[in-house]
């Protein structure tokens, strides 16, 4: 019998981009109790809709992936929304987990809770050692504070929470708005349009130079799924492929991938954001045995494809809760 097979399980953010991968992989473990809260039903800031869920779902499992979260340009235009919300939910989420004596509660935090200037590859060790990046620091705070909470409710209640840093997400069903969006989806949606008007050249943010790292969707649900079969610790721990490729790298193999021939150029008044990110993810490999499959190459072009093939039903929203 699998271990998911009697669990009731939760799913916050569950019909979002990444929630959705991680309701698929619960499916094919045979849970056969998986409860996706709607925001329409259960608004996650709200007290008496947290108690609700619970009751509604009586949940022994919740893994918490509902978020609200964009781009530089959705950062940098609301940094109050974007912490205010993002740790009311996660605080109240667990709070009510540990009074409802739920057996697990896994916190899924962000690669951008890491210091601006974090020393390479991000190590889970250094994440008190420096002040995040600016533009996405009240987002990273806000998710951060679930780390603390979690180890905080481990020592005092013997609360059995766990805390997953995935970086950058990216691949079939992303969000595509250009204003909201991550560099992936922006790029592949920009090389697409340009191509079709013939445009002689994109303009993208910063100078190229910053690197990322970037974790396949299907990657990120498998390392969520097992380290909410298998790990049980208080530490932090990093989701990741450890390869990292420089913006203006992967411009260019987004471009070559959709077949758009023209000019990239880049506007320096805008900012590059964090310098540098790339993950240690041997953590999570000793822990539970997790290791991403999906090369950056292949996963683009299963992104590309996907966007050619659905856009008539884009995901296109102001915020992505994922």
């Amino acid at each position: 019998m699998s271990f998911w097979t009697t669990k009731r399980v939760v799913v916050t953010g569950g019909a979002g981009f990444l929630g959705s991968y991680v309701v698929k992989k619960l499916q094919t473990t045979k849970c056969e109790s998986i409860f996706v809260p709607r925001s329409k039903e259960y608004d996650l800031r709200d007290r008496a809709a947290i108690l609700r869920l619970y009751k509604d779902a009586r949940p022994q499992i919740v893994i918490h992936l509902a978020a609200v979260v964009g781009g530089i340009g959705a950062n940098r235009a609301n940094p109050g929304r974007f912490f205010y919300d993002n740790a009311v939910m996660g605080i109240q989420l667990m709070e009510y987990a540990r009074q409802y004596k739920l057996e697990k509660f896994i916190a899924v935090g962000t690669v951008c809770a890491y210091p601006k200037f974090a020393p390479i590859p991000f190590k889970e060790s250094d994440l008190w050692n420096g002040y995040p990046e600016e533009t996405n620091a009240p987002y990273g705070l806000a998710k951060k504070m679930m780390l603390v909470q979690a180890q905080a409710y481990r020592e005092q209640y013997g609360f059995n929470a766990i805390f997953l840093l995935p970086v950058n997400l990216y691949g079939p069903g992303d969000n595509f708005d250009l204003d909201t969006s991550h560099v992936i989806p922006a790029l592949i949606r920009k090389c697409v349009e340009a191509k079709e008007r013939g445009a002689p050249y994109i303009t993208l943010w910063g100078d190229g130079s910053p690197t990322r790292e970037f974790l396949y969707v299907e990657d990120a649900a498998e390392g969520i799924v097992l380290a909410a079969e298998l790990y049980d610790g208080a530490d932090p721990i990093n989701l990741g492929t450890g390869v990292e490729i420089a913006i203006r790298e992967l411009a260019t193999l987004i471009a070559t991938k959709v077949g758009y021939k023209g000019e990239i150029s880049w506007d320096t008044s805008k900012p590059n954001g964090q310098p540098r990110r790339s993950l240690d993810v041997s953590r999570a490999k000793d822990c539970f045995g997790f290791r991403a499959t999906t090369s950056l190459e292949a996963g683009i072009a299963e992104t590309v494809a996907w966007f050619l093939g659905n856009r008539g039903i884009l995901r296109e929203v102001a915020f992505t809760h994922v």
